[in-house]
Order: C-alpha cells, then structure tokens, then sequence
C-alpha cells in the first residue's frame, strides 16, 4: 500500500529554472564579467546553487556571490516564477487522502525555502531534503533513502517523481516505484534514458493513476 508520495522540485513542483538562470547570469556578469546562457548553466547542474557558484566562479569571493544568487533569486522569483494552481492543487488533494508528503532535490536548502515560501507550499511537505543534505547528489539514492527513513516508510510504500533521468536513476537505485513528470514547460529531460515505471504528461493523469498504485 503506498503511503508516501516523495517529489523532485525544479521542473516537477515548480518551474524555477528561469529564476535561477536570472540568479545565476547576475552573479557570473558581476564576478567574473562573464555572460553564461542558460544551456551554459544546465551543463554545471548536479551540485547545489552554492556548490554550483564554488566549482566554477573564477573570483574566488564565493560567499559574496553566493549572497548575491539568493539576493537575485528572491528579487525576482514572483515575477518569474508562476503560482501553478494544478500543482498546489495535487499536494492539497494528496495531504487530504491522507499521504505523506516528501521533496528530494539537489537545490540548496535556502533557495528551497525562499520558493516554498513565495508559493505558499511550506507547510505540505513532511520532510524535505535538499542538495545541502546529502554528500552525492542524484542520481545517487542517498537523498531518496533518507526521505524513506525519516518519513518512517518501506521503499514499497513510495513513490517518487522526477523530470529527469537523476530523478528515476535515484529512485531506481532506491528500490522505489518511479514515475517520470513531463507536466510543467520547463522539464529536464525529452526522453527519459531509463524507463520510469510511469510517465504522465498532466497531473489529472496522475491523480487517476492513484488508486491503482
């Protein structure tokens, strides 16, 4: 019986790529004088936000640039990030079924919070773990199986749902039933090169799909 519903963020929760494409280009342009497009920014993704900034900022005043990312993230993130009433509906109709609810991503636990905040989800989710909670990102399975333990559940009593192949890597590698979002605009992966054990294009999809799981 499933009995947690465990979820990535960016691009399965939330689209806050162009928030953090902006975030980003401002402190690369204030630091290292340099403009990186979003395609540049894709390629450094795997690390956190911070982990990010201290692997490939030239200028070594990482701390600095790291306040001036969230500084940027925050500033911005109303305006480039939609409230998406589907998304917010599907966390309210999964906590009133009665499922615990998780987040494994490899985002920084301060951005998470400013985008948890800003879209009014910060007190749905049971537990969180974010890019600052583990030592090896996805698609390794430790943020997955530390969601499993501290939500007190079995790896057959769980989902999770990602947009990219970290995402079902991850879950695979966890022992936990995967299913593949491609229901936001801004998805990281066209084709999932491992197969998730779903695949839904829209969250109505999903939400039919419960009572099956």
């Amino acid at each position: 019986m499933m009995k947690a519903v465990i979820f990535d963020f960016d691009g399965t929760i939330a689209d806050t790529l162009p928030v953090c494409f902006y975030a980003f280009q401002a402190v690369f342009k204030e630091f290292d004088n340099k403009e990186v497009n979003s395609d540049e920014i894709k390629a450094m993704f795997g690390p956190s936000e911070t982990g990010i900034i201290r692997e490939n900022l030239v200028d070594s005043n990482h701390d600095k640039a790291i306040e001036l990312y969230y500084e940027k993230y925050l500033e911005k993130h109303h305006d480039l990030v939609i409230d998406n009433e589907e998304i917010n509906n599907l966390l309210q109709h999964l906590k009133r079924e009665g499922y615990k609810l998780g987040i494994v991503t490899g985002k920084a636990e301060r951005s998470l919070l400013i985008s948890l905040e800003c879209l009014n989800m910060k007190d749905l989710f049971d537990v969180i773990i974010t890019g600052d909670d583990v030592d090896i990102p996805k698609p390794h399975p430790e943020g997955v199986n530390k969601a499993l333990e501290l939500l007190n559940v079995k790896n057959t009593e769980a989902v999770f749902l990602g947009d990219s192949d970290a995402d079902i890597l991850a879950g695979k590698q966890a022992n936990v039933h995967t299913i593949g979002v491609h229901w936001l605009p801004n998805y990281q992966t066209l084709e999932f090169s491992v197969q998730p054990d779903q695949m839904f294009v829209s969250v109505n999809e999903f939400i039919e799909s419960l009572t099956n799981l």
